[in-house]
């Protein structure tokens, strides 16, 4: 039974939550007691204790904790890939990138403990000195999904930890086994236990405790991936408290193709980020924006790779496995219901779960076992269709056309969510104007909507998210704030902008004519 751990402390609460192995629903990785949002509060409360003595600990010798834990991940990586695969079915190859995404993170923030800089900066007036400093903002609550059990609850870690936060993370549940397995390797690495607290919660009673412990001045900062639904209340919540959260919310990520572009390349980066994790990526591929020139053909090509792309069990070498839960599996089902007659359905032998009844060609595994869907290829989507303008967050593609850049500019920010994009092009003055008007946080050229590196910043706007930033040194103003100070010796009270010296200058003047031309 896995509780929630609180200064280094086991706390549970009797209520039990069964997370299970989505690929295979029989098997229950963890039960979980679920906290209460006074646990969740005094979780707050703990942090507060802690973290001042944790921001004591110089900057450096926090890198190396950092470091520290890097190194434990990176030794126990085939462990820790083996349990994300067990526990959210994603498949193997995917579950070693996402642990080695944290061991990257952990590289990047060991050599920011040494680069925390702030400035000098020259006075207006003599014998003054102005400097500025990073300081930590405090205790940061970190609430995280679980489509990326582990990689993403680093990009808040290592940086808000480095900073001299202390940290309450709540994971989801049905990650919960993969969350405390990465606590673990924290935990070992050095940080101490009341400086990382983890709970586990459901959503409302999370919002409750949040609410409490913004309300008693216990949290000074929070982080959130999630819904753009959710991000809205946190948003609310933290914004009665005049704070400004870090939100990284959903994703409708479109992928232009140009009319010059490399048609096999672009299938293949299509196809990796719309239907990877089964879609259940924040940056998954939303709609394929294609130019009327290369449409059919393209549909064609892409068609055939999404009806011939290995499905199913995730230890083995597939595109996709599960769908991450079963409220993943209703909210897709109740996706498929957007489907019109205009549409034109692709990419497989029927739609909605694979079963005996309606079977996928090339299944890999037993599909009776777990939460397996039919990939959807969706050509003719309309920009008043749902499937346009909603995150749809399961294996299914849109695909559009345009015959003008700018007109794919339009459609590609349309949806009002503003988190990846992609064009495929060989013509670079595209590519820019591309990035001069699509509203996304990142853009690609010739690659994929979804792969992030981990000295990158990462993060959306509109729907997408509040425009903060993750990983690189970006994030840093997330969990820092900045701190003036300025120093006088002059042994008299020096006035800013009263006791500053003039200059005389005779703004009348003109050159003679015999210095003139």
């Amino acid at each position: 039974m896995l509780t929630s751990v609180i200064d280094g402390k086991e706390i549970g609460s009797g209520t039990t939550y069964e997370s299970r192995n989505p690929a295979v629903l029989d098997d229950v990785v963890a039960r979980v007691e679920l906290a209460d949002a006074t646990t969740l509060r005094e979780a707050c409360a703990s942090a507060r204790r802690a973290q001042r003595t944790w921001a004591q600990v110089p900057a450096p010798v926090r890198g190396q904790v950092v470091g520290a834990f890097g190194r434990l991940v990176a030794a126990n990586k085939e462990a820790l890939a083996g349990l994300v695969t067990r526990e959210i079915g994603k498949p193997r190859a995917e579950a070693l990138g996402e642990v080695q995404e944290i061991i990257d993170t952990c590289d990047f923030f060991l050599g920011e403990g040494r680069r925390l800089y702030g400035q000098t900066v020259p006075s207006e007036m003599p014998d003054k000195q102005l400097f500025t400093y990073r300081v930590p903002v405090g205790v940061a609550a970190i609430v995280t999904a679980g489509n990326f059990p582990v990689a993403v609850p680093s990009w808040y870690l290592a940086p808000a930890l480095l900073c001299g936060n202390a940290v309450v993370w709540k994971p989801a549940e049905y990650a919960s086994a993969t969350a405390r397995a990465l606590a673990e390797l924290a935990w070992r690495a050095g940080v101490p236990s009341g400086v990382l607290n983890l709970v586990h919660a459901d959503g409302e009673t999370t919002y409750a405790g949040l609410d409490a412990a913004l309300a008693d001045g216990l949290v000074d900062k929070v982080g959130f991936t999630g819904s753009t639904a959710v991000g809205r209340r946190i948003g609310e919540l933290c914004g009665r408290h005049l704070q400004a959260p870090c939100l990284e919310l959903g994703g409708k990520n479109p992928m232009v193709i140009a009319p010059d572009a490399n048609l096999d390349l672009a299938v293949e980066a299509a196809l990796f980020s719309g239907y990877g994790t089964a879609g259940q990526r924040c940056t998954s591929l939303g709609t394929v924006i294609t130019h009327t020139d290369v449409h059919d053909e393209f549909v064609r090509r892409f068609d055939e790779a999404v009806r011939t792309a290995k499905v199913g069990d995730p230890t083995k070498d597939v595109v996709y496995g599960p769908l991450l839960d079963e409220r993943f599996a209703q909210g897709f089902e109740n996706v498929l219901s957007w489907l019109d007659d205009h549409h034109k359905v692709l990419g497989s032998t029927a739609t909605g779960r694979i079963t005996e009844a309606a079977p996928r060609d090339g299944f890999v595994g037993d599909p009776r076992t777990g939460l397996y869907y039919h990939p959807v290829l969706l050509d003719g989507v309309r920009t008043d269709d749902k499937v346009f303008t909603e995150e749809t967050f399961g294996p299914l593609v849109g695909v559009t056309t345009y015959r003008t850049l700018d007109e794919a500019i339009e459609l590609g920010n349309a949806p009002g969510y503003g988190l990846s994009s992609a064009i495929y092009t060989n013509d670079p003055a595209t590519a820019f104007r591309f990035r001069q008007g699509i509203g996304a946080g990142m853009v690609s050229v010739n690659n994929s909507t979804s792969g992030a590196e981990a000295h990158l910043p990462f993060g959306g706007n509109g729907k997408s998210g509040n425009g903060s930033r993750q990983s690189g040194v970006w994030v840093l103003d997330q969990f820092t704030r900045w701190q003036s100070m300025n120093w006088d010796f002059s042994g008299s009270l020096q006035k800013a902008q009263m006791d500053v010296a003039t200059i005389d200058t005779d703004e009348n003047f003109r050159l003679p004519e015999s210095l003139t031309g």
